[in-house]
């Protein structure tokens, strides 16, 4: 029985793997037992299962790359001969040039070259296997269509802005986005409307410059992986409409007035109070009173000649007064 037992052992020692542990239900386990092992068990085979997965892809890669490269090398091959082949005519077709401002991204059967952007000056390209796109890295403007917005305080305004970029990634503004310009059009009026909408009337007319730093780091962070740039944001025009303009306007208007009033009625309480004291000195010397007559006259001889004036003393009328 011993032996039979050892070689039973043997047997199963040899055909499990020495890296996967052998567990066994028996009927002494308890069920706390049983479910450890089991999860182990299960871990174990999801573990040997993912590994076995990323083995196939990786071989499926590997013979993807080994076929692409046997084909690219044999189009290769045969686009050079046609160059030679046709000799010098094919310099036209092979040479290319492109300006200072310009950078050029060289997709080779289908695939972006690994030197990245090309140039400015001259280069090389294979016809029938190389394809190019040209993309210009001067800065851009455009204008925001104008936006209707309704603001933080529900009055509905239209404004409209001008952004600013340029291209600072030619490989990322080619290959993240199908149209980088239209996408970057589209995401300015939309951070527009957004960032707008989240404020009152009178900050919309009045904090245009905070407004923009907002509008540009949106569009920074959003354009950052499409190789693109913003520089700058403008608010150009907020329009009203006729009913608020004409509103505004009464009260601004009703606040002038108001402030004019108050101006006036400062002025006359101070001139009244000049007058006061200009009277409470006349009273304290009677020759003043006649210096005062004098000069009168003197301003109103000088401005109109035709006019007489007969200063009569207010004693005289007094006495009279008196006797009555």
């Amino acid at each position: 029985m011993d032996q039979i037992r050892s070689a039973t052992q043997s047997r199963r020692s040899s055909v499990t793997p020495s890296n996967v542990p052998i567990m066994m239900d028996t009927q002494e386990e308890g069920p706390k037992r049983r479910s450890s092992r089991s999860h182990q068990l299960g871990k174990l085979e999801q573990s040997r299962g993912y590994n076995i997965q990323d083995i196939h892809e990786h071989d499926n890669e590997e013979d993807e790359d080994a076929c692409t490269g046997i084909c690219s090398t044999f189009l290769m091959v045969i686009s050079i001969f046609l160059v030679a082949m046709t000799f010098p005519l094919s310099l036209f077709v092979v040479i290319k040039q492109i300006q200072e401002y310009q950078r050029a991204v060289i997709f080779r059967l289908g695939r972006v070259k690994t030197k990245g952007a090309m140039g400015p000056g001259l280069f090389f390209v294979l016809p029938c296997i190389d394809k190019i796109r040209v993309v210009d890295i001067r800065t851009v403007s455009f204008n925001v269509p104008p936006q209707e917005i309704l603001s933080k305080d529900s009055v509905t305004v239209t404004v409209d802005a001008v952004v600013y970029y340029r291209i600072q990634n030619p490989m990322a503004a080619v290959c993240n986005v199908a149209d980088f310009n239209q996408s970057t059009r589209l995401l300015a009026a939309t951070s527009l409307r957004t960032t707008l909408g989240m404020r009152n009337l009178t900050e919309i007319l009045s904090e245009r410059e905070q407004m923009s730093i907002g509008i540009l780091e949106t569009l920074e962070v959003a354009t950052e992986p499409w190789g693109i740039k913003v520089e700058r944001v403008e608010v150009k025009d907020v329009k009203l409409p006729q009913q608020l303009q004409r509103a505004m306007a009464a009260e601004a208007e009703a606040t002038r007035e108001a402030r004019a009033k108050v101006i006036a009625a400062e002025g006359e309480q101070k001139a009244s109070r000049a007058l006061q004291e200009a009277a409470n000195v006349i009273s304290q010397s009677p020759a003043a009173l006649q210096l005062r007559y004098l000069q009168t006259l003197s301003h109103i001889s000088a401005e109109k000649n035709s006019t007489v004036i007969f200063p009569l003393p207010i004693d005289l009328l007094q006495s009279f007064m008196n006797k009555r």
